[in-house]
């Protein structure tokens, strides 16, 4: 066991429904390690501006319930710049930290590595906390499970309006470089087709599809589109689909930041403890400069740079499987 006596937490990046309950976590076994613990605000700036807070067990009590982050999150671009690194690094020595968990998506992991390049006596172990699940190295990151819930439940209601009015509906869901959120909503939801950032839609067959769905006598029609979607999002798709077919009644509903909020699911809390309590186990082991994540139920450690180096792959068996049941 590395001897540490002080640790710090903070959450960066855009907030992802868990990061509560992973906060939680990494308190309450730091405290069960009889180590001291602070919160940092603001993720990387506030490290830069001293904005630290001790944190009790009671500071992490009827949280694991709440969405977004009783740390706050925000982005950093003083943090990236050699000045901005020493002066958060001179303001954990000042507390006297010796280790941090980094609560975060590709961009917090990213500055990690960098600064643990820099300050190597700061140990740091990184948990994927992030709603778009595209981290490699685990299959599942927090807010994931929550997101895609939040999706199938507008999903659901849309479909009852859309079979109603014999409408269209373009739903367009976050995921600028990664359709996973896209992917797994759609095969839950029974989408008629999802468009995807990883591949090139083909607008033609879609629009053939349709037209044969309406000859079949389909009621509606919903189209699942990640925002990162190379034709240009859902309202571009939406207005092709317009010029090519002009009798359909298309919709288009962006459901925007409404995917990172709400009420953690159990499979988030459950995902946010595990994390939580690996992370500060392998700092107390010596591991330093990565990733803990899960794969096949079990605890994985993956380098910060092999983390962001490379996206995780989507499941396109997925997008197979939901074009046979979609007809």
């Amino acid at each position: 066991m590395d001897k540490i006596e002080r640790l710090a937490v903070f959450t960066s990046g855009g907030d992802a429904p868990g990061m509560n309950a992973c906060i939680r976590a990494v308190v309450r076994t730091a405290l069960f390690n009889n180590l001291r613990v602070y919160g940092v605000l603001r993720g990387y700036q506030g490290m830069i501006e001293d904005e630290f807070k001790p944190l009790t067990s009671r500071s992490v009590s009827n949280i694991i319930q709440r969405g977004g982050t009783i740390l706050k999150a925000a982005r950093s671009a003083d943090f990236m710049t050699a000045e901005g690194m020493q002066k958060a690094w001179q303001n954990l020595k000042s507390h006297q930290i010796d280790a941090v968990v980094a609560i975060g998506g590709d961009g917090t992991f990213k500055g990690a590595e960098a600064f643990c390049s820099l300050y190597p006596d700061i140990k740091i172990i990184g948990i994927p906390g992030t709603i778009d699940n595209d981290l490699s190295g685990t299959d599942f990151t927090l807010g994931f499970d929550t997101a895609i819930n939040t999706v199938i439940e507008a999903l659901d209601k849309i479909r009852d309006t859309a079979a109603s009015h014999d409408r269209c509906f373009f739903i367009e869901v976050m995921g600028r470089d990664s359709g996973c959120i896209a992917l797994w909503s759609g095969v839950a939801g029974g989408a008629e087709e999802i468009l995807l950032p990883e591949k090139v839609s083909d607008l033609e067959a879609l629009v053939a599809k349709l037209e044969e769905g309406k000859k079949n006598n389909k009621s509606s029609s919903i189209i699942l589109v990640a925002e990162g979607e190379k034709n240009g999002g859902a309202q571009e798709v939406a207005a092709h689909l317009k010029r090519m077919l002009p009798h359909y009644d298309t919709k288009v509903t962006v459901l925007g930041h409404v995917q990172r909020g709400g009420s953690p699911t159990a499979h988030d809390r459950i995902l946010a403890a595990k994390l939580g309590v690996w992370a500060v186990e392998a700092l107390l082991q010596g591991k330093n400069r990565q990733m803990i994540g899960i794969q096949r139920g079990e605890m994985a450690l993956t380098p910060f740079s092999m983390a962001t180096r490379q996206q995780q792959p989507l499941d396109m068996e997925l997008f197979r499987i939901n074009q046979i049941l979609s007809t």
